[in-house]
């Protein structure tokens, strides 16, 4: 048999290159285990983020990388994993179950269902680590999510595309603001998915009952890594949540997705660190714990038209001590969304609930999703509860105000008697103008305090049903037109007519 050159030539080529061999696994072997961190030998050319199989069955993700050995965090902390246990690559990065049939459900980091309802139905797998879509693939934030909660709908809006912290004290209401949003979303065709890092079940249980209950969970994908999980799953579970959101957003929908609270994430990951042997830095917190926050909320945006025109949402939850939004984590996701909504324990132990500090709260891109009509009732609100907070200052010393500045503190009370809401409790964006334009009107100026809110929401009723015209139209063009205002003025002169506080 001839052999011809060429292919002894080629033969050697392959032979040299530095291709892995056609049909060879590539294996490893334990040396060490310990606090569910195992490091393998043998793993030349395992990728950070790999997941790997024991040959007890159990499963791990490769999570640091070292010149002689790799580090992997077992998924399944049950399972039993020796010295000497051989490793084999299984050549994918850590995927879960993505689709429509997850809606309603509750499941945990690693994708399995937690609710008892059956196994998961799912349309494909993706990894749990995506790229980030570039700026040719975004559009402008231009439409604004209603969260129902007038105090954020007129001074902090939030666009479709969004990431805003909601930042505060434990015992604050940041969940209850979070979870209130969800079911404010109720026929606006936006998905949510809210994610549960470090909770007592009993909590986690309760929202869920709560969303059950009014019907959210229609739209609702519940994400659990409580307390008692490993601290890789709450690691993991954020991603899980995102990348579920992605599905979705790629598909041209609106997702909302919630975190919370990447506290309770950033802990986990540190703990993960620690237990890796990386060097500590500020607090304990490894060198990269800025990156992984930054890596998860860049995934945050809205997709051009050619991309489907989709948008994800994401509203990370931070707790604080001492109201200090200086500290180290606070910071780093303050310097990392586009605002914050600080909640204050002093204006939450006063009765002002939601207890939004107006002072420290910002959007920095909510403002160009703003309807209209919105800007147009709330433009002076955030300077008239400003004035009032400096002039409260001096009025708690007895000094004597001048008529303007009693005027002002007076018009301040009422502004804040309309911002005030109970837990569970959201108006839409049309009533929410109606209560601000009769404030900015003055038809409120003569009532006592406590008939306010009463006053308005009453009015807005009485609105929709005598006025349903001018109500639906506010609806739809998002405009409030001079006419418009005429009506509203008519209708609010009808109802002090037949207005009886309870």
């Amino acid at each position: 048999m001839v052999i011809k050159d060429t292919d002894i030539v080629s033969i050697l080529e392959e032979a040299l290159s530095e291709k892995p061999q056609q049909n060879l696994e590539e294996i490893g072997i334990v040396i060490k285990i310990g606090d569910g961190i195992c490091k393998v030998y043998g793993l030349t050319n395992a990728a950070f983020g790999e997941v790997v199989s024991f040959e007890s069955g159990s499963r791990g993700i490769i999570l640091d990388l070292d010149e002689d050995y790799v580090s992997v965090v077992l998924l399944d902390s049950k399972m039993v994993v020796k010295e000497k246990d051989i490793v084999k690559r299984i050549g994918d990065l850590f995927i879960v179950p993505v689709g429509e049939k997850l809606l309603g459900r509750v499941i945990n980091a690693r994708g399995f269902a937690e609710d008892a309802l059956g196994d998961l139905e799912c349309e494909k797998q993706m990894p749990v680590m995506q790229p980030i879509a570039g700026i040719a693939d975004r559009s402008p934030i231009n439409r604004s999510l209603e969260t129902g909660i007038i105090a954020i709908d007129s001074l902090i809006p939030i666009g479709r595309g969004q990431r805003e912290l909601i930042i505060g004290n434990r015992g604050t209401g940041k969940t209850s603001i979070a979870i209130d949003t969800i079911l404010h979303q109720k026929g606006k065709d936006v998905i949510c998915i809210y994610t549960s890092i470090g909770h007592k079940q009993s909590s986690t249980a309760k929202i869920i009952n709560k969303l059950e209950q009014y019907g959210a969970l229609d739209y609702t994908i519940i994400v659990d890594a409580d307390a008692k999980e490993p601290a890789l799953n709450q690691f993991l579970a954020p991603y899980t949540a995102c990348t579920i959101g992605e599905y979705f957003m790629r598909k041209g929908k609106d997702v909302l997705v919630i975190y919370d609270d990447l506290s309770s994430h950033a802990i986990a990951y540190r703990e993960l660190s620690l237990l890796l042997r990386r060097p500590p830095g500020r607090e304990a917190y490894p060198g990269d714990i800025f990156y992984i926050h930054s890596r998860l909320l860049e995934r945050a945006g809205k997709l051009s038209e050619e991309k489907g025109g989709g948008s994800l949402t994401a509203l990370p939850i931070i707790q604080t001590q001492g109201d200090d939004i200086s500290a180290y984590i606070p910071t780093n996701l303050i310097s990392i969304t586009d605002g914050q909504i600080f909640l204050d324990t002093n204006l939450f132990n006063s009765g002002v609930r939601p207890a939004v500090n107006v002072g420290l709260s910002v959007s920095r891109v909510g403002g160009a999703a703003q309807t209209k009509a919105m800007k147009k009732v709330s433009g002076m609100l955030k300077l008239e509860l400003a004035q009032y907070e400096e002039l409260l200052a001096f009025a708690q010393f007895g000094s004597e105000l001048d008529k303007s500045s009693q005027k002002a503190l007076d018009r301040g009370k009422r502004a804040l008697e309309i911002l005030k809401q109970n837990e569970g409790e959201t108006y839409s964006f049309v009533d929410q103008v109606i209560f601000l334009f009769l404030l900015k009107e003055g038809y409120l100026t003569k009532l006592p305090l406590e008939y306010i809110k009463q006053y308005v929401t009453q009015c807005a009723n009485y609105t929709q049903g005598a006025h349903n015209a001018t109500y639906e139209n506010i609806a739809t063009t998002e405009v409030l037109s001079d006419e418009d205002a005429e009506t509203l003025k008519k209708a609010a002169e009808e109802f002090n007519v037949i207005f009886a506080p309870e």
